[in-house]
């Protein structure tokens, strides 16, 4: 919250919780609600979802690193696309997929992405050249 720029007397209205109770959350004297941890993110300019899986897996240091960075709000649309998107793709045998397929999964992403910001790149150079 601190890196929001905004004052804890915003966060408290655009969440709509009690000033003492938002001062009592941040100094660690209360526990948040779920609802409450997700609209305090919301309301820091985080993405909620995104942020608390990210804490919850004990990857809070790179929830933060990547605040200003939009890597955050791609990894929420991803991960709320693609439920939908497996679906899609694979139909009945999404009932064959193991969960030890995961990681491996994770790095062939990883570098479909790699290689579609290199293909970006090599366009706009070749676009300048021009």
């Amino acid at each position: 919250m601190d890196e929001s720029g905004k004052s804890r007397r915003t966060i408290a209205a655009q969440t709509n919780i009690n000033k003492d109770a938002l001062r009592r959350i941040l100094a660690g004297t209360r526990s948040a609600t779920l609802p409450e941890a997700l609209a305090i993110l919301d309301a820091s300019g985080h993405a909620p979802r995104t942020s608390l899986m990210l804490a919850l897996a004990g990857y809070s240091q790179r929830s933060k690193d990547w605040q200003n960075s939009g890597v955050l709000e791609f990894l929420e649309t991803f991960i709320s696309e693609l439920p939908s998107a497996l679906d899609q793709a694979l139909g009945q045998r999404l009932l064959d997929v193991r969960p030890r397929w995961a990681k491996g999964t994770a790095h062939r992403t990883a570098g479909l992405l790699s290689d579609h910001l290199a293909q970006l790149e090599r366009q706009d150079e070749q676009s300048f050249a021009l």
